[in-house]
């Protein structure tokens, strides 16, 4: 397994396209990460046209932006979905998140960025979630 392989939750992207006062350090973890989960593209797709206020041409130029960065894009196809499920019960999270777990999973990610799940929990003894703003 690569060390340091690195994949993105969807709260890291949408900082790095914001004014917030986290988005260079977002800028900078997006830049240094290689795996990202269709689910996150899709809800990056979402919260940027509603919330972000950009208009569906900006949202495709910064997914493309995204995935110049995270190459490895990883569906969610029933495999994913499967392990989701287990995930979700085993480790009591969101049916979301661990969907997205089980797409860092299956690249054989060492770390998950995210801002939203439990600092530093590790998954199946080989995942890591990292806040990256965690003091």
């Amino acid at each position: 397994m690569p060390a340091d392989r690195a994949c993105l939750d969807t709260n890291i992207l949408i900082y790095a396209f914001s004014q917030d006062k986290k988005a260079q350090p977002a800028k900078d973890i997006m830049a240094s990460a290689d795996v990202i989960s269709v689910q996150a593209l899709n809800e990056f797709a979402h919260v940027a046209s509603r919330k972000l206020g950009m208009s569906w041409a900006e949202v495709s130029e910064s997914i493309a932006l995204i995935r110049g960065f995270c190459f490895n894009v990883i569906p969610i196809g029933t495999d994913v979905h499967e392990h989701g499920l287990a995930i979700a019960d085993r480790y009591q999270v969101s049916f979301f998140d661990a969907l997205m777990i089980a797409a860092a999973l299956s690249a054989e990610c060492d770390v998950l960025w995210s801002e939203d799940m439990h600092h530093g929990l590790l998954i199946d003894g080989r995942l890591r979630i990292t806040n990256p703003f965690h003091a």
